[in-house]
């Protein structure tokens, strides 16, 4: 029902726009995507056809058909393009079989490329979608990609360029291209390549700083974090060697490793018996949590299921404790939803002291993680718990015409930003009605969620590429 008055009202006020604008029931382009149209109905597809939503499925597939234009000008997030446009509809085309998805997908992929084009082959964050092949390996950034100004000095984000892997791999395999995977005639070969160069570099006491240089594969600065702009690295070692059927060894070691510097220097205890992942820089931790660290619980769950022993009871410990203080993060809000990011200082714990951290802007990591626990453990509470954020998200977040985030979690009667973030439809609703399907509807042993959600199947056959 939630799901339905979203995707109602977008359609009725914000059809073809990227967002719905809720309170002023107009829709949203924004600049993340480029001259690209229409991220919530990419966004939402699999989600509608999961939850049997025909009729509306059929709307946003229709649109997709008819109005969904490639051939836009315009600098987009390769990221954001890739993780919710080209996963959006790999996700679709492999539920449904319908060819419209694919030849999307691998027309988007393919203008993906240039952004490569750099000396060491990591792909700057910003492409151009209008102009290709303009660029070459001599000067990579003639009008085709560039890293985002904020980033340090032109450097690239962890976050960004290691969360390619999953939905590289299988534009590679339905296109027969081994481009995207290998770029075989290149040495710059694509995803493989970011991982060589990854396995290269050194890591300050086994941990992966947040920024690399495109140009010399060197970090930029040592700045560490689970939550954003780390976060989707992590997630994608451990289900690229899911999404393997367990042959992706190096990708499998990468995560254990990484996952062991993460424990010994990272994950702390707060004085009221806390489990937190604090931010490390340069050495010195800020003893903060973002809520996009909060997909971290459900991640080392689903890597201790593979573990063995004392690591697994160990892993499934830790991410039965992060995820109960990402808990904790709503439960001591007066609106019962988490802030974007709480700390653990003297005086005040798992909440957040400043003002421009109090937003909510519906995000999914917190129920990811009590998806993930419920499968994995069973526990009743993970259920209560996702039924609490099901009653909350009703009463302060459903606005007339739509869903909107609120920019202070600590007031009964909060401002709204009038936005429905198209994640919102493809990750925070889905993650929530898994939560309460039974375990195999969308298996987890049969499918990976790519970072927004979108469920890429489990190659059980051997790789054809």
């Amino acid at each position: 029902q939630m799901m339905k008055f979203a995707w109602d009202n977008y359609k009725q006020y914000a059809l073809g726009k990227n967002e719905l604008r809720p309170l002023t029931k107009n829709g949203h382009i924004g600049n993340m995507f480029g001259g690209l149209r229409g991220a919530t109905v990419i966004d939402a597809l699999d989600t509608l056809y999961i939850m049997e939503l025909e009729e509306e499925f059929q709307e946003a597939k229709q649109w997709v058909e008819k109005s969904f234009d490639l051939n836009v000008n315009g600098e987009a997030s390769l990221f954001e393009v890739n993780i919710r446009y080209i996963g959006g509809l790999l996700a679709t085309y492999y539920l449904t079989g319908e060819e419209v998805f694919k030849s999307k997908a691998l027309e988007l992929g393919e203008k993906l490329l240039p952004a490569f084009n750099t000396p060491t082959g990591i792909p700057r964050g910003v492409i151009n979608l209008g102009r290709q092949g303009t660029g070459s390996l001599s000067s990579p950034c003639s009008g085709m990609s560039w890293s985002w100004g904020w980033a340090s000095a032109g450097s690239s984000i962890l976050a960004e360029f290691g969360t390619l892997h999953l939905e590289f791999l299988h534009l590679s395999e339905l296109s027969g291209n081994p481009v995207f995977a290998e770029k075989a005639s290149n040495p710059h070969g694509l995803v493989m390549n970011i991982r060589r160069v990854l396995s290269r570099v050194e890591k300050p006491q086994g941990l992966y700083p947040n920024f690399l240089s495109p140009v010399t594969g060197s970090w930029v600065q040592h700045h560490v974090s689970i939550g954003g702009l780390g976060d989707s690295f992590y997630e994608y070692l451990i289900k690229s060697w899911l999404m393997s059927d367990k042959k992706d060894s190096e990708a499998k070691k990468m995560y254990d490793d990484a996952l062991e510097a993460i424990e010994k220097h990272l994950v702390k205890k707060s004085a009221g018996g806390l489990t937190y992942i604090a931010e490390w820089r340069g050495g010195i931790l800020d003893h903060k949590m973002g809520h996009l660290a909060c997909f971290s619980g459900g991640m080392i769950a689903l890597g201790a299921e593979h573990a063995a022993g004392e690591r697994r009871q160990r892993h499934m410990e830790l991410a039965a404790e992060i995820t109960s203080t990402c808990h904790e993060s709503y439960t001591r809000s007066d609106t019962k939803l988490g802030p974007e990011a709480f700390r653990f200082d003297a005086g005040s714990e798992a909440m957040a002291t400043r003002l421009s951290e109090r937003y909510y802007i519906l995000r999914p990591e917190v129920v990811e993680s009590y998806m993930y626990l419920w499968r994995l453990t069973h526990e009743p509470k993970y259920r209560h718990w996702g039924w609490e954020v099901v009653q909350a998200l009703e009463k302060h977040c459903r606005v007339e015409a739509g869903f909107s985030g609120i920019r202070d979690v600590y007031t009964t009667t909060p401002t709204h930003d009038n936005m429905q973030q198209s994640f919102f439809l493809a990750e925070t609703l889905k993650y929530l009605y898994l939560l309460f399907c039974e375990d195999d509807v969308l298996s987890l042993e049969d499918w990976v969620f790519n970072t927004e959600a979108h469920p890429l199947p489990i190659n059980h056959t051997d790789f054809k590429a």
